[in-house]
């Protein structure tokens, strides 16, 4: 019997995991609902972590990455590889998150074959094409293309608005990381997670413990020189307290972060963790330092403010809720601004007493029972 509704995911990188795991979960549980799911293979050692950690198994892998291939490469080869798995599975919708290259010639190549597109973290904006890049790009070029977009707060619904799409076509459903947190916190009340490069009782010795992460593009060169040093600062200025850091796999990163703070001992330079290791990681942090998408949203549920390592971000919910606060890269500024957090606990703590704006654990409930009105 043909399904009432057949929904393909396509993933490329572990926040698209995280984020659409949720769904995806519950899409499988739903009566009528039959669930494909394609990963790109953009971020394969990342990826597979949490694809286990939430018991998806992908029906197809297009193991798409070469060593040093460009953004038009991969573009080429994601629209080529979904094309292919689009005119095989016939999907009545496809669906992707947020603003990756995958989700771009994904979004693309159901366009081009008349598969309509659910954008899930739509609405998203700097209005600034470089800045992230090529994230801005991505995302703008895919709510171009895609026919429903499913949007984390009211600020992302109107920024589609004024481009001009319908709103009946726009639903605020608050953002899924939320829900694939209250999932893993659930999971992790029964699951020993170990973190590889950090010793078995780190947590119980630890007096404080600040996590950092970082990764974007358009701070290579310069802009992680600077956040590296302010580190380094920031471990002479608090011997006391721990720096944890996982290291992203790219040697644009790599590279600064190793030759400026490889020798600091308090700072734990680690390779990536799994999502369940990083979700224990920020239950335990005091503060993060990041230039993360993600992270800005989960982190306000667990109580722990953000510093966000760039000098723009597309959610400015939290920046206007004071749960997260722009830093920039510059070295002085981001040692100030932890300073702050670590020396005035008044500070610290409004900042933790705000409420998450970006949704109480039901987006995936909402998204889906939309699509399956649609049908």
């Amino acid at each position: 019997m043909k399904p009432a509704l057949k929904l393909a995911f396509v993933i490329g990188t572990r926040p698209e995991a995280i984020k659409l795991a949720p769904l995806i979960l519950l899409a499988k549980k739903t009566a009528g609902v039959e669930v494909l799911v394609a990963v790109s293979g953009q971020h394969k050692e990342l990826l597979d972590p949490v694809m286990n950690f939430f018991q998806i198994e992908p029906d197809t892998n297009f193991q798409v990455m070469t060593n040093d291939q460009g953004l038009a490469f991969l573009t080429s080869r994601v629209l080529e590889s979904v094309t292919w798995f689009l005119k095989q599975e016939k999907p009545d919708y496809l669906i992707v998150q947020g603003d990756t290259t995958t989700v771009l010639a994904a979004s693309l190549a159901a366009f081009y074959e008349l598969v309509p597109v659910c954008h899930i973290e739509a609405g998203l904006r700097t209005y600034n094409k470089r800045s992230p890049f090529p994230e801005e790009m991505n995302r703008v070029v895919t709510s171009s293309l895609a026919t429903f977009h499913f949007c984390p707060t009211s600020q992302s619904a109107r920024n589609l608005e004024k481009e001009g799409i319908p709103n009946s076509r726009i639903l605020v459903t608050g953002n899924t990381v939320v829900d694939s947190l209250l999932i893993a916190l659930e999971k992790l009340q029964s699951v020993k997670v170990h973190l590889p490069g950090l010793a078995y009782d780190f947590f119980e010795r630890t007096n404080k413990m600040i996590l950092i992460t970082g990764h974007r593009r358009e701070s290579f060169g310069p802009g992680f020189e600077s956040i590296c040093l302010a580190i380094a600062q920031l471990a002479e200025l608090y011997p006391t307290i721990d720096f944890v850091y996982p290291v992203h796999l790219n040697p644009h990163v790599r590279e600064p972060v190793f030759r400026i703070l490889n020798k600091r001992s308090n700072v734990h330079l680690i390779e990536p963790v799994d999502y369940a290791a990083f979700v224990r990681l920020m239950t335990h942090c005091y503060l993060i330092l990041t230039d993360s998408g993600g992270i800005q949203e989960e982190a306000p549920s667990l109580k722990k403010p953000v510093l966000i390592m760039r000098d723009t971000t597309e959610r400015p919910e939290g920046v206007e809720a004071g749960v997260v606060r722009l830093v920039g890269t510059n070295t002085q500024y981001i040692v100030e601004q932890t300073s702050l957090l670590i020396d005035n606990k008044e500070h610290y703590h409004q900042m933790i007493a705000k409420e998450n704006p970006y949704g109480d654990g039901s987006a995936s409930l909402q998204i889906l029972n939309c699509l399956m009105e649609k049908i």
